[in-house]
């Protein structure tokens, strides 16, 4: 069977116009004042709500020892 009606390049393009990816909005920690993600744990101080949730010295030495590993294995 054969398409009966085509739509047009500018029909296309003005349907596709809202399929576009809106900005993500950055707030700001209220513990370290760094920009993060809202409803996420900081990134830096790894605090969420007040409340202590990542350990962000043990992973960041984690982080340095895989580091470490891969720079003698090559």
């Amino acid at each position: 069977m054969v398409v009966r009606m085509r739509h047009t390049s500018g029909h296309t393009r003005n349907r596709r116009s809202h399929h576009a990816i809106a900005a993500r909005g950055f707030s700001k920690c209220p513990s370290c004042g760094a920009a993060g993600l809202g409803h996420h744990a900081c990134t830096v101080c790894g605090m969420y709500r007040g409340r202590q949730v990542l350990n962000v010295a043990k992973k960041k030495a984690k982080e340095e020892k895989r580091a470490k590993a891969k720079a003698e294995a090559k």
